[in-house]
């Protein structure tokens, strides 16, 4: 099991390896918070973890967090190589988001909110 610490060597790998343009008006950065989120819309039978978030504020500008709490709960059981592409499958997630906030686009948006509709569709009651 990974320690925030360790995790956070290997997502500052990960953001490393990208270009630089990459963040380009990402001015808050890539953060990687101690927490574990859980969705508004989690069922009480099968957790709804959010692993990372991108953020656009008119204050603090634009910025991804990577909750390391919920990266645990959910991959916390894989070997350091394993953890390190999930960890570059959430950051693209959310660098996603960023670039198409830039453009104005919402097509990941939009996706995220289908697969939340499915997710509630089919765990009502639960």
């Amino acid at each position: 099991m990974l320690s925030i610490d360790e995790m956070g060597a290997v997502l500052d790998d990960i953001v490393d390896s990208l270009p630089t343009r990459m963040y380009s008006d990402l001015n808050g950065g890539v953060l990687l918070l101690p927490d574990t989120k859980i969705h508004p819309a989690s069922r009480n039978a099968d957790t709804l973890y959010i692993l990372g978030e991108y953020h656009s504020d008119w204050r603090m500008g634009h910025y991804i967090i990577i909750y390391y709490g919920s990266v645990m709960k959910i991959h916390g059981h894989l070997n350091t190589e394993a953890l390190k592409h999930e960890l570059t499958h959430i950051l693209w997630h959310e660098l996603t988001h960023h670039f198409e906030f830039l453009a104005g686009e919402k097509g990941l948006e939009i996706k995220d909110e289908q697969e939340l509709a499915h997710y509630m569709k089919n765990n009502k009651g639960k």
